[in-house]
């Protein structure tokens, strides 16, 4: 099976914490940790003294880090120190805060789930149906969003098995899917709601996620059927399904709807 690398944000006592899975474990953003547990203006200048500290004291503390690409304010993926929740236990012994403890335990819960999750993978869909139901979206969209991480999660299956190996080329193959469905690349299209780091599809209207879902679904289902190979091949079908712009439809009334007088 292929080892997906899950981006989310995890929050404590009000903090935002980037984790991403890497070989079937949360990695935590050092820096982020650096912010919640010290409150610093610079949590990124506080981490770079305390690494140099640490190394010059002989500690091996630091080589519990490995270098993962996270999400930045500015929209933008930098490698970005990380550690899993050993390396990170043993890098908060390091940190003077009255906030270690409590940080301890939040830690130790978050990689308790990450286990159940892995035992049982229906528990991973219960909580992303609970956190939108906590975030007040309708039953009906958390319905069409929950399909739409399936049918993505069918089409990355499908481009895995064909050769598609990079994040880049991944992003590349979704970006002409998008052109083909909205008019615009997801970078574009963030920028067009006005969205930094936010999920684009937690922003999308029921007839968003609709259009979406038409064109991973179709995409998945050309890619079966040509089975193109390597990214380049792949890259000459994405996007071929030919769901444009300008392409007139009909909703429930019969009343015309033109998908770019909708975004």
């Amino acid at each position: 099976m292929k080892k997906k690398k899950e981006r989310h944000i995890a929050v404590f006592k009000g903090k935002e914490i980037r984790k991403v899975i890497h070989n079937e474990e949360w990695w935590f953003s050092v820096v982020d940790v650096c912010g919640a547990l010290t409150d610093s203006i610079d949590s990124g200048s506080y981490w770079r003294k305390l690494k140099q500290r640490l190394v010059e004291e002989g500690s091996e503390v630091v080589t519990f880090c490995h270098g993962l690409k996270l999400m930045a304010s500015d929209g933008k993926k930098y490698e970005t120190d990380c550690a899993n929740t050993e390396g990170m236990f043993r890098i908060i012994q390091s940190i003077p805060s009255p906030k270690a403890e409590p940080f301890k335990r939040w830690l130790a819960k978050i990689g308790y789930e990450r286990i159940q999750e892995i035992e049982d993978p229906e528990l991973a869909t219960k909580r992303t149906r609970a956190l939108y139901k906590a975030k007040r979206y309708s039953d009906d969209w958390i319905e069409k969003r929950m399909r739409s991480i399936a049918i993505r999660d069918e089409l990355t299956d499908e481009w895995n098995k064909r050769g598609v190996k990079e994040k880049r080329e991944y992003a590349i193959l979704t970006a002409e899917i998008s052109k083909a469905a909205f008019g615009m690349t997801p970078t574009e299209y963030k920028k067009h709601k006005g969205l930094k780091r936010e999920n684009l599809r937690d922003h999308m209207t029921d007839l968003e996620l609709i259009f979406s879902m038409l064109g991973e679904a179709s995409t998945s289902e050309i890619t079966r059927n040509k089975n193109p190979k390597g990214f380049h091949e792949n890259k000459m079908k994405a996007g071929r399904w030919q769901v444009r712009r300008e392409k007139t439809l009909k909703d429930g009334a019969g009343k015309k709807l033109h998908l770019k007088k909708i975004i």
